[in-house]
């Protein structure tokens, strides 16, 4: 696998002044309603909403970051576990995302792009997120971005074998590619709101993800 490192530089966020432009990134209006709430009172805070899926969510970055320049984009939204030792309602942070789906199939085998001689990046990794001490409150995860959630137990299996993730999402992956590439700082916050298993959406918890989101994402703007 060929991994991209965020802004791999020490004083990504020391050049910040006391009021910072934030974009606050989510794939679909549900997710973002709660945060709308909050009041920001030391930065000034925009809301994207991308639509779900990283082409609509690389289209929507592209766009804003044309528009505006930002100092920081946080990323915020649900995800689904891997890790039992999760609890559902609890807030991660993202310090590796890979492109699970990115390569191909021989017979039951998975190439990588460098297996199959495609230049390309697969694995994002995180290195803004380090330099954020509040953020260390939040449990470091390593997530998969994925284009079809797993459902399947063959499916979810295989994954684990492969990629030992411990979330998954739908989007996190294309907003580091498209934060790397604006040069924008960048955090990705996920609340746990099911596990990953075979679809019961009985036994999730969308409200208790998204009150925790809103607690952190609060905390975190607050703190900086």
């Amino acid at each position: 696998m060929q991994r991209y490192k965020i802004h791999d530089k020490k004083n990504s966020f020391q050049s910040y002044l006391c009021h910072m432009e934030i974009l606050l990134v989510a794939a679909t209006e549900e997710e973002m309603a709660p945060l709308r709430d909050i009041w920001f009172r030391k930065h000034k805070v925009e809301f994207l909403v991308t639509g779900v899926g990283m082409v609509a969510t690389s289209y929507a970055l592209a766009k804003a970051f044309t528009e505006k320049p930002f100092q920081l984009a946080i990323n915020t939204g649900l995800a689904g576990a891997f890790d039992r030792n999760l609890r559902l309602g609890e807030v991660v942070r993202v310090s590796e995302d890979i492109l699970a789906e990115l390569g191909a199939e021989d017979d039951d085998d998975f190439l990588t792009l460098k297996e199959i001689g495609l230049e390309g990046v697969d694995i994002f990794l995180n290195m803004d997120e380090v330099l954020l001490k509040e953020l260390n409150e939040f449990k470091k995860v390593r997530s998969i971005t994925i284009n079809t959630v797993h459902g399947n137990e063959a499916s979810i299996n295989k994954i684990r074998e492969r990629l030992h993730p411990h979330i998954e999402t739908m989007e996190g992956a294309a907003f580091f590619y498209a934060c790397g590439k604006s040069n924008i700082p960048a955090i990705q916050l996920r609340a746990i709101s099911n596990f990953v298993e075979r679809r019961n959406k009985s036994n999730w918890d969308i409200p208790l993800a998204l009150k925790s989101m809103k607690q952190a994402v609060a905390l975190i703007i607050e703190k900086i």
